[in-house]
């Protein structure tokens, strides 16, 4: 069975497989509103798509950075309704860079197993060029947070000199953003107590990603109607 997009669905076993986790936990994240229903097929069989995928990573990636189950039912309630699987995996991209440096060396065979597909040598020197890889004797040294996201690129129909300038750009406004933010921050707790503090942090990340994928979202969708209103008008973009 396949998605409306054409893409095959998986089984609850195969989900869970997929995932890394049992199909009874998969049933539990379903009944706490964490994954939306599966599409029933044939003989009451339930059929997970890639957004089922998507949602159980980022789940994973909330839990590493130690967020209670309580705290991940409420950042997932509150993300924007009808986010596709690459919304998804951007959230869950946004929400790695909080946590600490995940460089690993590995072997190509655990690097192949890890993207979730065969790569070719070309392949492997774009996710090299991302920053995602770097060859390290027979080995790599691979960026597990941001490993993912620098597989998915790979299809994307962009240029590697766009996906790289991309880069640039979005590390650039995310530094300045960081750093702006931080000082906000800062002079809010400089005179609070050490519980007040613990508390601001504990509730920070989730909140300023959550507000920066959304205004980014939004202001890059407002971006690209104009340009596809400019391109359709026959003015210059």
């Amino acid at each position: 069975m396949t998605t409306d997009t054409g893409e095959p669905t998986l089984t609850i076993d195969e989900l869970a497989a997929r995932a890394g986790i049992t199909v009874r936990t998969v049933r539990f994240y379903s009944t706490k509103g964490l994954l939306p229903p599966p599409v029933i097929g044939p003989r009451r069989v339930g059929h997970y798509g890639p957004q089922h995928v998507a949602r159980l990573a980022l789940i994973e990636e909330l839990q590493h950075q130690g967020m209670t189950l309580a705290a991940i039912e409420r950042y997932m309630e509150q993300l924007p309704a009808g986010l596709s699987h690459h919304d998804l995996a951007i959230h869950r991209a946004v929400v790695a860079s909080w946590a600490p440096d995940t460089v690993e060396t590995v072997t190509p065979e655990e690097l192949r197993r890890r993207a979730g597909r065969a790569l070719s040598g070309d392949e492997v020197e774009r996710l090299a060029a991302m920053g995602v890889v770097r060859a390290d004797g027979d080995a790599y040294r691979v960026d597990s947070g941001l490993l993912r996201l620098g597989v998915q690129l790979l299809d994307v129909p962009l240029s590697e000199e766009a996906i790289l300038a991309a880069r640039t750009v979005l590390i650039e406004h995310s530094r300045a953003a960081a750093h702006e933010l931080s000082q906000l921050f800062r002079g809010e707790v400089s005179e609070r107590a050490e519980a007040d503090v613990k508390s601001l942090s504990a509730h920070m990340q989730p909140l300023v990603v959550q507000a920066l994928l959304t205004t980014f979202q939004r202001s890059l969708k407002e971006e690209v109607l104009g340009w596809l209103t400019d391109a359709q008008d026959g003015r210059p973009a």
